[in-house]
């Protein structure tokens, strides 16, 4: 059921991306616009598409599998991007490469778990963590077009939250993963 609304918000999240990644080679403050209205709408379409699949009953094998790809994706291209265009001071590299890197801890604690049977749900710390990244993110994409307000600052605050609640969150998931993984030896041949 690829093409259900709730497939179809997550898919627009993929295809957005090549968007907002395009917006940072165009000059001026309308391509900054653009990529924050573009992210933000992909953002809000995370929210929207599992309170749809849920309240219509359309949730799918393909939506639980692409959901928390597209967001890692979108998060991902758009940390690079500001990394790569000096969008974000040099130290606060270190927090964008702290969620990327959690990222894909959790990605491969996952697909471990997945194999022997065993769900992982997000916590309630990782939906704050992801509520605050996909506040901190837009704002500073539209940077210094904003001239009412420190965008930089409030970005770049933004994002060392998210990462010091990525920490929490990926050790809590670590810490679950390893369990199972001690659990679950793999057999001597």
């Amino acid at each position: 059921m690829v093409t259900s609304l709730p497939n179809l918000l997550t898919l627009s999240r993929v295809v957005v991306i090549p968007l907002v990644v395009g917006l940072f080679y165009v000059d001026g403050d309308a391509a900054r616009w653009g990529a924050w209205a573009l992210f933000s709408a992909a953002a809000i379409t995370d929210w929207f598409d599992g309170y749809v699949a849920r309240s219509m009953n359309l949730v799918s094998t393909f939506g639980r599998f692409l959901d928390p790809i597209a967001d890692k994706l979108l998060v991902v291209a758009v940390l690079f991007m500001l990394a790569a265009f000096d969008r974000v001071s040099t130290i606060s590299v270190l927090p964008a490469l702290v969620i990327v890197l959690r990222e894909i801890l959790v990605s491969g604690l996952r697909e471990f778990l997945a194999e022997v049977r065993v769900g992982m749900p997000v916590s309630r710390l990782a939906k704050w963590k992801t509520g605050i990244q996909m506040v901190a993110i837009p704002v500073l994409l539209v940077g210094d077009a904003a001239t009412f307000m420190p965008t930089r600052l409030i970005g770049e605050v933004g994002l060392w939250l998210a990462a010091i609640l990525t920490l929490i969150t990926g050790w809590d998931y670590l810490q679950a993963g390893l369990r199972h993984i001690r659990a679950n030896p793999v057999p001597k041949e």
